[in-house]
């Protein structure tokens, strides 16, 4: 058995030789990247040209904010083949019923998307259990609009503090930037990790959220709005 100190000194060999990027990669192949208009406009057929397989865009914000860059970045992933979910990020203090309206006006997803996804990160001054009845009702007319349900995204410390057991049966977005893959105190699993924001690729000129996804391409592809869940 090795020591703590023999532990370490192999640890930071690894990370000396290996970036995270490289580690995570290796152990979860399945790779993508997730961007807003912070990331300005986007090369993607460079994008493409990576070892990518999906892309996150986020749309919509509250019940009126719609990403500037969304409906570009939206269609240019498309056309390079990569497969893309759209993110809305919700805001407590504003009607989920509203919101929810808001992004299945913006967004009309395909056979091939991925579902729908909430990113809740921020309480905005309300308190859990008002948390919990906005995005429980989010989450409730956007899976009646779509037919599918849709994915939640949060961190690691957001998740166990305020959602954990709340939302057991919808897929996981965990965001922990960390060599160790997200830790759930209700042990829910998680389906796509946000391991860093700090990535630079070919395409961005600055820097961009990188992705793995728990699975094999063949999953990933599975995992993708099927035909029987397009109702509109």
């Amino acid at each position: 058995r090795l020591s703590r100190h023999t532990f370490l000194f192999y640890l930071v060999c690894l990370l000396l030789f290996f970036p995270r990027k490289e580690i995570i990669s290796r152990i979860y192949p399945v790779k993508g990247i997730d961007v807003s208009h912070y990331q300005e406009v986007i090369d993607w057929k460079s994008i493409a040209e990576n070892d990518i397989s999906f892309v996150f865009v986020k749309a919509t914000e509250g019940m009126s904010l719609k990403d500037k860059l969304f409906t570009r970045n939206w269609e240019r992933i498309k056309q390079e083949g990569l497969k893309r979910g759209a993110y809305h990020f919700f805001r407590p203090t504003i009607s989920a019923e509203r919101q929810a309206a808001h992004f299945s006006r913006s967004v009309d997803l395909e056979l091939g998307d991925f579902p729908p996804v909430l990113d809740v990160e921020v309480l905005d001054g309300v308190s859990k259990k008002e948390l919990l009845i906005g995005v429980h009702a989010w989450l409730v007319h956007t899976e009646m609009e779509y037919g599918v349900k849709p994915i939640i995204y949060t961190n690691q410390d957001f998740y166990n503090k305020y959602l954990r057991k709340a939302f057991e049966n919808y897929p996981l977005w965990i965001a922990r930037y960390s060599l160790r893959e997200p830790k759930l105190k209700d042990d829910s699993k998680w389906v796509f990790w946000q391991y860093t924001s700090a990535g630079k690729i070919k395409g961005i000129k600055g820097r961009t959220d990188f992705n793995v996804f728990h699975g094999t391409l063949e999953e990933l592809d599975h995992f993708s709005m099927q035909p029987r869940e397009i109702l509109r």
